[in-house]
């Protein structure tokens, strides 16, 4: 399987699909599509942790002064599935590897598993 799931209005993400040879891949806009509870339970087993997919930079995360508290894997779980903001992005699925942000490091994998 091969997915990606983005923001439309990300610039960081659009960038990084122009980059990207996404043929093939299903794509998801999580805006306009949400994230299932099954999609992000996927996403874990993939990753191992909730607070791996936690976006830290999104506005939302900095209003509600949540670097201040003591989240659990289940908050982040939460966080992420009430609001589309939460999910660090892009995240892509190649078959059992999924690649999580848009680190300089993270990207250069993910464009060497593709080709």
């Amino acid at each position: 399987m091969k997915k990606v799931y983005f923001l439309q209005t990300c610039d960081t993400c659009k960038r990084i699909l122009k980059e990207v040879n996404t043929d093939g891949f299903e794509r998801q806009e999580i805006k306009a599509t949400t994230i299932s509870h099954s999609q992000l339970e996927e996403m874990y087993k993939l990753s191992g942790s909730y607070e791996a997919l936690f976006n830290k930079r999104a506005k939302l995360y900095k209003k509600m002064d949540l670097k201040n508290q003591t989240l659990s894997e289940a908050d982040y779980r939460q966080f992420i599935l009430n609001e589309y903001t939460f999910l660090k992005r892009p995240v892509f699925i190649i078959d059992d590897d999924i690649f999580i942000g848009n680190s300089k490091k993270v990207i250069e994998k993910l464009k060497a598993t593709i080709n």
